[in-house]
């Protein structure tokens, strides 16, 4: 089992991210880092990213250097997502997931980060919440 929000959670996507081919195909032409910001969490507030670099995907602690998009939700809101509970679409429309940086961005890569939330499964199955 792998806490959530921690580094080792972090490591675990970002092993599941690296592992797949699909995935890296998909990001061939991209170039973005995705910031996610977690308020109010067992240990305070919680940052990453994860950046596709042209046919790479690397998910890792921290704020990004130039995020295009960032994602910021409370503490139930992400958890809920990452359990499966809601989607990241419901979260937005209902305002609990709030979207800032380059929207055109977010539109064109809702495949990508379809595949993303896909390729997260394994460690969602994992989630010590």
């Amino acid at each position: 089992m792998v806490a959530f929000l921690t580094e080792a959670w972090v490591d675990a996507l970002n092993d599941a991210a690296q592992r797949n081919d699909a995935l890296q195909q998909a990001c061939a032409a991209l170039d973005l880092s995705v910031e996610q910001e977690v308020a109010g969490g067992p240990n305070g507030d919680f940052r990453y990213h994860v950046s596709f670099d042209h046919g790479s995907v690397q998910v890792a602690m921290g704020a990004a250097d130039k995020p295009g998009v960032r994602f910021s939700q409370d503490y139930e809101t992400a958890l809920s997502i990452a359990q499966g509970g809601i989607s990241a679409q419901r979260a937005f429309m209902t305002g609990r997931l709030r979207v800032g940086g380059d929207l055109s961005a977010v539109v064109e890569c809702v495949a990508l980060f379809e595949q993303l939330s896909d390729v997260f499964g394994s460690v969602r199955t994992d989630l010590d919440a």
